[in-house]
């Protein structure tokens, strides 16, 4: 039998790193934050719902990780600028921002309310945007770092009584890729994540009828996140696509 050729790639090692993850009280944020502190990355638990937030964030410190937590409104310019400094200036690094917070209303176009268009794109477009605006910022003084927004196959494909979602979504995979642009100079890889429909309150607390088994499970696709994160230093994924086996929404 031939001799398998050894692999000499080095991946990136995360071990001591600090991650900053939004909407880690629930859903993808919550499992992406459980598995990067079981991989030693100390994990921020960054969301609106600071109680929540705290409770997760010290029942991973009960299973021997590091995380903490902190309150932020991710569509508040303000908000973010001090849930990252607060972050650097406790921690005294920020290595990986993943952008995870995400809500949708399901209205038609015609039955959206001015406010919750912009709840929807302050959220999903606007949040990305001015965490990483905060954050990219110390990534370049620290010589690198890494940025995830988890978009969506929405940001691909379209169906009804989404356009905000779809508006928001699309956007982001935009931003994503133009900030990609402007921080590989700086050695700051961004990488957008279009992940296809997950098992998580998200969708379950409006459509309780959906069908399990067409989604997949919220730790599949924090499991693609840290892929991203550690990929050797000379390699990004700007654009990774996370699919169900069976989801109807993506033929």
């Amino acid at each position: 039998m031939a001799e398998r050729a050894r692999r000499h790639v080095q991946h990136v090692d995360i071990e001591g790193q600090v991650a900053l993850i939004t909407g880690a009280a629930s859903g993808l944020g919550l499992a992406t934050a459980k598995l990067l502190a079981s991989q030693g990355m100390h994990a921020v638990l960054a969301d609106l719902e600071y109680a929540g937030a705290e409770k997760f964030a010290a029942a991973i410190r009960g299973e021997g990780a590091e995380a903490t937590a902190v309150a932020v409104d991710v569509s508040d310019p303000w908000s973010a600028e001090e849930a990252v400094r607060a972050v650097v200036n406790e921690l005294g690094r920020l290595d990986a921002l993943v952008n995870a917070a995400g809500v949708d209303v399901t209205a038609s176009a015609t039955d959206l309310t001015p406010e919750e268009w912009r709840r929807v794109l302050g959220v999903n477009l606007d949040g990305p945007f001015w965490m990483s605006h905060a954050a990219m910022p110390a990534m370049r003084e620290a010589g690198g770092g890494a940025i995830v927004n988890v978009a969506s196959t929405a940001a691909k494909r379209a169906w009804a009584n989404a356009s905000a979602y779809h508006a928001s979504k699309w956007g982001l995979l935009g931003l994503s890729h133009a900030l990609h642009v402007e921080g590989r100079e700086y050695g700051v890889k961004v990488t957008a994540i279009v992940a296809g429909g997950m098992r998580t309150p998200f969708l379950f607390d409006r459509f309780p009828d959906l069908d399990p088994e067409l989604l997949q499970d919220p730790e599949c696709v924090a499991e693609t996140i840290l892929f991203a994160l550690c990929q050797p230093r000379d390699t990004v994924i700007p654009e990774l696509t996370v699919l169900p086996m069976r989801e109807t929404s993506w033929p």
